[in-house]
């Protein structure tokens, strides 16, 4: 595995079209994707390998010409180029309507770069055997470690991704994987079931098969903890967050909020906020590619931008948001790397990649033991935001009953935290000095556009609503 050779063998019919299209429009940068994907999944009667999600091929155009971006999505770049240039020149006839409320493109910047980026991965290294062995291994593993297992799942599944981005005057290559391993159970006891998983998130194979059959004993125990939950009595509480919710937090609260198309449909209220406190003075949150390594983690986005590393927050102060290339040339400002695209059938929007919040100073222990009636919460469920609002709702899988200062064996699940996005980041009193990024899911732009995303950080100490 390495570099795409279908792509490879397009370079030179994608610099003929751009050539030929730069005879029409002022910009012109072409994308082409190769994106393989593979999972495999075991559970006490199933064993499947089959095509991931992500698998996709194909290229799009995009063009400026004056007033407003173009764009051409295509499977092949072959054949008479003159004559797909020409065809593709004669769909963007725009009537006088559509012209109105255009952004400027004139003025794009198409520094010259030619570089080829990669990170070294072991795919090669493994077969679609040996990772199904590994699955039913684990699989039959954890089945026979407690009675109380109703099914077991164990998956592997990895992304490899290659792209090529073309302009007059760049020329961009990227290769990159990441590796996802999960082990579920469905547990019955105490007359309840419930389901819990624990995952494993890597560049490579070999760390995700070293450490996910680690995790056995953490699950069972988990399971066995959530048949004997209790709800939660609703109240105000102070909690401490793990960094799954912790980061759950940052993309829900200043995530889709501060991504820039936003700012220009005026959906967003952080549009109002820059340069204020939204938070407390000890918080600081990044996002961005280039910002660490995780499932998020590229070398240029999809419209050619270099990845960023940008800080949204800084000492409680809303700095900027994260953009794409139409948003920004819109907005006026430099675009961050955060222009991605679900396939090359879609549209580039502005999207977060690795959002987190920066470690603090304060030790996990002391957090805790600050606290003389509250809980921690654990394992994100599910989130939602009104960026237009600033209204949040935060599930958590479950959490632990904190008594003077000490953590209990009392459990609730599951619990929802809801509230004022700035008054809940105005509450954080304490943040750890550890740190943990992990991404194994996607995200969509409200209902669509899938991408994966990470998030995470340190352990935070916040007063908050609970239900």
């Amino acid at each position: 595995m390495g570099f795409s050779e279908f792509l490879n063998s397009r370079r030179a019919p994608a610099k003929a079209l751009t050539a030929e299209l730069g005879k029409h429009f002022a910009y012109v940068s072409i994308l082409g994707a190769d994106v393989k994907s593979k999972a495999v999944q075991v559970t006490r009667n199933t064993s499947t390998i089959s095509p991931g999600r992500d698998t996709e091929c194909g290229f799009v155009v995009k063009m400026g010409g004056g007033s407003v971006f173009y764009e051409y999505s295509l499977d092949d770049i072959s054949g008479d180029i003159p004559a797909l240039a020409e065809k593709i020149a004669k769909a963007y006839e725009l009537n006088a309507a559509l012209l109105e409320n255009t952004i400027g493109v004139s003025e794009l910047s198409d520094e010259p770069m030619v570089k080829s980026f990669a990170r070294e991965h072991d795919l090669a290294d493994w077969t679609d055997q040996q990772l199904l062995s590994f699955c039913k291994d684990q699989c039959a593993a954890l089945l026979a470690k407690d009675a109380h297992l109703l099914n077991a799942m164990v998956s592997v599944g990895f992304v490899e991704t290659s792209k090529l981005f073309i302009t007059k005057n760049r020329e961009l290559d990227q290769n990159y994987a990441w590796v996802n391993g999960v082990i579920a159970g469905v547990y019955r006891e105490n007359d309840k079931v419930v389901q819990t998983f624990e995952i494993s998130a890597h560049p490579s194979v070999r760390e995700v098969l070293e450490e996910l059959p680690t995790h056995k004993e953490k699950l069972l125990h988990k399971a066995h903890m959530l048949t004997l939950a209790k709800p939660i009595t609703p109240g105000v509480y102070d909690v401490i967050t793990d960094p799954s919710i912790t980061g759950l937090i940052a993309h829900e609260a200043f995530g889709h909020g501060v991504e820039m198309d936003q700012f220009v449909k005026d959906r967003a209220l952080a549009k109002q906020y820059v340069g204020k406190y939204v938070a407390s003075p000890i918080c600081n949150m990044r996002d961005g590619a280039a910002s660490t390594l995780s499932a998020a983690s590229y070398f240029f986005d999809d419209d050619g931008v270099l990845a960023g590393d940008t800080q949204i927050i800084k000492d409680g102060i809303l700095v900027t948001g994260i953009s794409d290339l139409a948003s920004a040339t819109e907005l006026g400002t430099t675009p961050t790397g955060n222009g991605r695209r679900q396939s090359s059938r879609r549209k580039a929007y502005a999207r977060m990649t690795n959002t987190f919040f920066e470690p603090g100073n304060s030790k996990l222990e002391d957090m805790i033991a600050s606290i003389d009636h509250g809980y921690m919460l654990f394992e994100t469920n599910n989130g939602m935001e009104d960026p237009k609002n600033w209204a949040i709702q935060c599930v958590a899988e479950y959490g632990i009953e904190i008594v003077d200062g000490k953590l209990t064996d009392n459990y609730v699940s599951p619990v929802v935290m809801s509230g004022y996005v700035p008054d809940l980041l105005k509450s954080i009193s304490m943040v750890s000095d550890d740190f943990k990024v992990t991404g194994a899911g996607m995200c969509g732009k409200g209902y669509k556009e899938w991408v994966r995303v990470s998030d995470g950080g340190p352990a935070l100490k916040a007063r908050v609503k609970l239900g």
